[in-house]
């Protein structure tokens, strides 16, 4: 069993080592299901999979509702951080450090914004669709806020606010099994148990992940 010691300030101090195998295993978890993919997976099921949201339109629509939402919170942040670590501006591509995230999370809130505010323009477009992209939107805003003083857990926040839109969601979805809030629980339950095992987060901060992803979801369902 991990064994994790902090300081007074809640500060990480020292992490027991886990066998090869299991911090392997963790950091597949870690990536497959990075901060940058989670929006673009809850997109997905809603064009493509679910059966009534995306109902009725071309598969050309649908397609391109996807790529705004791929392009604006995957590829574009994400090029973004590699561009900031040739430039020298962070030392990492993993953004060991609290002032290392503050520009990236500026950058973020910008590309966030971006789909929001096009997607909601766009007649038709279903408002569940819209408040999580807004969810997420306000939980990049949020983290920014509290990595001013804490290194809050970027997978955490993402994880939380997919978990929070999959059970809001499964209360106004007549067509809601459980399957997918089973999953999503499945899920989040995993990343955080793999970033427990690989990061450097302290147990406050994986907290603080999950009270800003699922507030920033709660927010953007009922504004």
């Amino acid at each position: 069993m991990e064994t994790i010691v902090v300081d007074n300030s809640g500060e990480l101090m020292e992490k027991a080592p886990q066998p090869r195998f299991v911090r392997t295993l963790a950091h597949i978890v870690s990536f497959v299901f990075h901060p940058l993919f989670i929006s673009a997976y809850v997109c997905a099921y809603l064009i493509f999979v679910h059966p009534y949201v995306f109902a009725g339109f071309p598969f050309e629509v649908k397609f391109f509702r996807f790529l705004t939402v791929f392009l604006s919170t995957v590829l574009i942040p994400g090029f973004s951080v590699f561009l900031m670590w040739r430039l020298k501006l962070i030392e990492t591509m993993q953004l060991n450090t609290s002032r290392e995230r503050i520009i990236p999370y500026a950058a973020a809130m910008i590309f966030y914004f971006w789909p929001w505010m096009v997607l909601k323009q766009l007649t038709g477009t279903p408002e569940v669709f819209i408040n999580f992209i807004q969810g997420s939107f306000l939980a990049v805003c949020g983290a920014w806020i509290i990595n001013i003083n804490s290194k809050i857990s970027m997978h955490t926040t993402a994880m939380s606010g997919m978990l929070m839109f999959f059970l809001l969601f499964s209360f106004a979805d007549s067509e809601a099994s459980g399957l997918y809030l089973s999953l999503a629980i499945l899920i989040t339950g995993m990343v955080t148990t793999a970033r427990l095992i690989v990061s450097d987060h302290t147990r406050v901060q994986i907290v603080q992940g999950f009270v800003v992803g699922a507030l920033a979801q709660l927010i953007a369902w009922w504004i």
